[in-house]
C-alpha cells in the first residue's frame, strides 16, 4: 500500500456519523419548512408575509436539496426524525405569548428569530457538507456553493424583517417612546 491509498482510506467518509448528522439537519429542515409555511400564512395578507414568500420557498427547495444530498451519498432517510421535526414546531406553537385567544405580535418576532437562528444552522450544514466535498466526488461542490449563498440571502432578509417586525412589536403607534436620562 502506497502513501496516497492509506491517505485515501483515512479520509473515507464514515458514513453512519454522516447519516445521523444529515437526518438530524432533516429534522431541522422540517421544521423550518412548518414554521416559515405557519408565519407566512399567518402573515399572508401583510407585507411581512409578502416578503416572507419567497423565503418560504427558498427553505422549502433547500430541504428537498437536502434529500438530494443525502440520496446521492447514499444515506437513508429516517423518516422518525423528520417528524419529530415535524411534531416539534407544532409544539412550538402552543406557547401563547401573552395572548390566549389571539396571534401575539411578540409570536411574529420569535418566529423571525427562530428561523434566523435555523437558516443559520443549515448554512453550518452547507459549509461543512462544502468542506467534505472536497474528498467525496458524490457531493456537488458548485451546488453547496449556491446553497450556501442562499442561506446568507435568506438570513440578510430575515435579519431586516426581524429588525423591523421588533420596531412593531414594543411600540405602539402614536406613542413616543418613553425619553432617556442621563
Amino acid at each position: 500500500m502506497n502513501d496516497r491509498t492509506a491517505a485515501g482510506e483515512a479520509r473515507a467518509l464514515d458514513t453512519e456519523l454522516l447519516g445521523i448528522y444529515l437526518n438530524d439537519h432533516l429534522a431541522g429542515a422540517t421544521a423550518g419548512v412548518e414554521r416559515v409555511r405557519h408565519l407566512t400564512h399567518a402573515q399572508r395578507s401583510t407585507t411581512l408575509g409578502a416578503a416572507l414568500r419567497p423565503v418560504a420557498a427558498e427553505i422549502d427547495q433547500d430541504r428537498r436539496s437536502l434529500l438530494d444530498i443525502m440520496r446521492s451519498v447514499g444515506v437513508p432517510v429516517r423518516r422518525y426524525k423528520a417528524y419529530a421535526g415535524w411534531l416539534g414546531e407544532k409544539a412550538g406553537r402552543l406557547k401563547t405569548n401573552g395572548r390566549l385567544v389571539r396571534r401575539s405580535p411578540l409570536s411574529t418576532l420569535l418566529e423571525l428569530e427562530l428561523l434566523r437562528l435555523a437558516v443559520e444552522g443549515k448554512a453550518s450544514g452547507w459549509q461543512a457538507l462544502r468542506r467534505l466535498a472536497d474528498v467525496d466526488p458524490r457531493l456537488d461542490a458548485a451546488r453547496l456553493d449556491e446553497l450556501l449563498d442562499r442561506a446568507g440571502r435568506q438570513q440578510r432578509t430575515l435579519e431586516q424583517l426581524r429588525a423591523r417586525q421588533t420596531g412593531e412589536t414594543f411600540t405602539h403607534p402614536g406613542q413616543a417612546p418613553p425619553l432617556r436620562s442621563g
